[in-house]
């Protein structure tokens, strides 16, 4: 499921680092984890529909990539990332 552009823009405004920001780890990551988190509403309803199954478990490991990624760099932005979108770890 993806994101309206309203909401997108909403997201990348929020978590930019600087302007005209959108391709920061930090702006990939809270748009994989709207994208996430609207996939998991999904399939509350949908509990049989697996190819989308599929499609969230790519999003998923896309964006545990991108928090190794910040971690490796800087521990305190991927603490930070981890207490702003309340991922677990």
């Amino acid at each position: 499921m993806s994101i309206a552009a309203e909401r997108k823009a909403e997201v990348i405004k929020t978590n930019a680092t600087k302007a005209g920001d959108t391709g920061s780890p930090e702006v990939q990551v809270a748009i994989l984890s709207e994208r996430i988190n609207n996939l998991t509403s999904h399939f509350k309803t949908h509990v049989k529909d697996n190819h989308s199954r599929r499609g969230l478990l790519k999003l998923v490991s896309t964006r545990r990539s991108l928090l190794d990624y910040v971690k490796k760099r800087d521990e305190a932005r991927y603490k930070a990332l981890l207490e702003k979108h309340n991922i677990r770890r």
